[in-house]
């Protein structure tokens, strides 16, 4: 469960702390005070998408904490171990937000990207919006609550995968196809191409090889001008040479040895250094006659270049590349030669996949047949408590009439509903009102959520449109749910607030300044004093607050 919240800079919230309890927490406050704000900064935290207009204005950066009590959670407890982001039994997701639009998420202190914090998120918090009811009238939202409610998750996942793979295979035989019926003019330029690139040879280090060896022919006669002049100012002058220096002076050294033995070192670093050049010498005349001035070599070389190049102009690749394309033409052409056994090949492929589509889509179909009669009663049984006395909802599965795979399966789910006696049931859109629709995604969402495990649960003003016994009856089902899960309630119902376990006030402080807003926890007077307020508007008499009283005090005995 949600043990605490902490809001900085959110907003029109400076600061915030706030410390929930299991049971019905209720929110409530004037028009305007920012009931909903705290959702929003509980949806950031949670891995909704965020820019720097959230940040209050003048800060620097809002930032959003949420601690999560996960010791009973064990589904919660193996993600983050499995990604490495355990901690205790506690979980604390950080949210940063700057004034410039960066954003940063943090799981348990380590960085997190969004997407993690979105799924860790839908298991720990499930957030119903006042702006869910118009998408219940969307045909994607209806089959999607269908298969929640029948725990159908697994299965809708098959078929579409199997779907996938079904519409991968069609489309690769519909390529097959075209190709083979250009199989001819396309074989021909195949083997055309595959035979230049074999005729061409080219070895995977050829051409490398051939660019060394084309600079160093192309040189040669530098190579051996340079070189033969250094060996010639080196060794072979007899009167300047380097190596003749060298003897010559170390011949008058020699004998000062003995007279100044710090020069027998120097002495015997310049011998050394005759012997170096000697034997360095006698290496630069073998590479000397080893040079060939070869203008014919060099000619067949840079021939040999330019046919790689220009194949691999013609082609539009890199004349390194060119192996590979040999390879990728011929697969194709192999392909294309054994073109019918492939599309016999495929085509079993498809009749395989489409029936193991039907088998699959046709458990996913008696599934939702049964969760949709054992839904539709349950959902009709709550909304005749919600003042729809003759109300009856019906969930109608309409067979498809396509003949191949959809990824969806073999039907489309409509919600149905018949708001008086004696009416043909038909689809939301068409016949319910706002208020109606309100009632209907309210016992939906009631329904839902005692089949899941996600411990809190926040409906946001989701009891727009209801009043007076009806709403008495909202908040009774918010509160039974209460028993078995968290439940924040944002709501501007004085009959739901009154059945809260822990009730939050919401007000705005504005000065010429700034404007801000807080949220305190009411005690029992308090409570009474908000609950009298939402009954009676501007002037709270004795009565108004007597009737808050008897409110708050039946809610206990519930």
């Amino acid at each position: 469960m949600l043990n605490q919240i902490y809001i900085r800079n959110f907003a029109i919230i400076e600061q915030l702390e706030l410390d929930l309890k299991q049971g019905m927490s209720v929110m409530t406050g004037e028009t305007g005070a920012g009931k909903s704000i705290l959702v929003g900064a509980l949806g950031l935290v949670l891995g909704d998408r965020a820019d720097s207009d959230v940040v209050r204005h003048d800060a620097e950066r809002a930032e959003i904490c949420a601690y999560f009590d996960t010791e009973k959670l064990s589904h919660v407890q193996d993600w983050l171990k499995d990604h490495d982001l355990d901690s205790s039994d506690e979980c604390v997701l950080r949210r940063i937000i700057s004034a410039e639009g960066r954003s940063r998420g943090y799981i348990n202190g380590s960085p997190a990207p969004l997407q993690l914090m979105k799924e860790l998120g839908e298991m720990l918090v499930d957030i119903h919006g006042q702006h869910q009811n118009q998408s219940l009238l969307k045909a994607d939202v209806q089959r999607h609550l269908l298969d929640d409610y029948a725990g159908n998750k697994n299965l809708a996942t098959q078929v579409e995968t199997i779907f996938q793979q079904w519409k991968a295979t069609s489309q690769q035989l519909e390529t097959l196809r075209q190709n083979a019926r250009e199989k001819d003019a396309r074989l021909e330029l195949l083997r055309f191409h595959t035979k230049e690139l074999e005729v061409l040879a080219l070895g995977d280090k050829e051409l490398q090889q051939l660019d060394t060896e084309q600079r160093r022919l192309a040189n040669s006669d530098s190579l051996l001008q340079q070189c033969s002049a250094a060996l010639e100012g080196l060794y072979e002058n007899d009167q300047s040479s380097a190596l003749s220096l060298i003897n010559q002076h170390l011949t008058e050294l020699e004998p000062l040895r003995q007279l100044e033995p710090q020069l027998g070192n120097i002495c015997d670093m310049l011998a050394d250094a005759s012997i170096q050049i000697q034997e360095g010498c006698n290496e630069l005349r073998h590479y000397i006659d080893r040079v060939e001035l070869d203008p014919e070599r060099l000619k067949q070389v840079e021939q040999r270049l330019s046919s790689i190049h220009d194949m691999a102009r013609k082609h539009h690749v890199k004349a390194e590349a060119l192996p590979e394309l040999l390879n990728t033409f011929s697969d194709e052409l192999q392909q294309l030669e054994n073109v019918d056994i492939t599309l016999d090949t495929l085509q079993q492929k498809i009749e395989q996949l489409s029936q193991t589509f039907i088998d699959t889509a046709t458990k996913l179909s008696q599934k939702r047949g049964k969760a949709a009669s054992k839904l539709a009663k349950q959902v009709t049984a709550i909304i005749k408590e919600l003042g729809m006395p003759a109300g009856k909802f019906s969930i109608r599965l309409i067979n498809s009439e396509a003949t191949t795979p959809h990824r969806h399966g073999l039907e489309s789910i409509s919600f149905e509903v018949a708001a008086n006696p004696g009416q043909p049931a038909k689809p939301l859109s068409k016949v319910a009102s706002g208020g109606e629709l309100s009632r209907i995604s309210l016992a939906i969402e009631v329904l839902l959520c005692n089949n899941r495990q996600i411990p809190t649960l926040i409906f946001d003003e989701v009891d727009t449109g209801i009043g007076g016994a009806v709403a008495e009856t909202v908040g009774r089902q918010l509160r039974n749910l209460g028993k078995s899960h968290q439940v924040l309630c944002v709501t501007h119902l004085p009959q739901v607030a009154a059945l809260g376990h822990q009730h939050f006030q919401v007000s705005k402080q504005t000065s010429k300044e700034s404007t801000q807003t807080n949220i305190i926890e009411l005690s029992k007077n308090a409570r009474q004093d908000e609950i009298a307020r939402m009954l009676g508007g501007v002037e709270i008499t004795t009565q108004t607050r007597a009737h808050a009283e008897e409110m708050i005090n039946r809610a206990e005995l519930a």
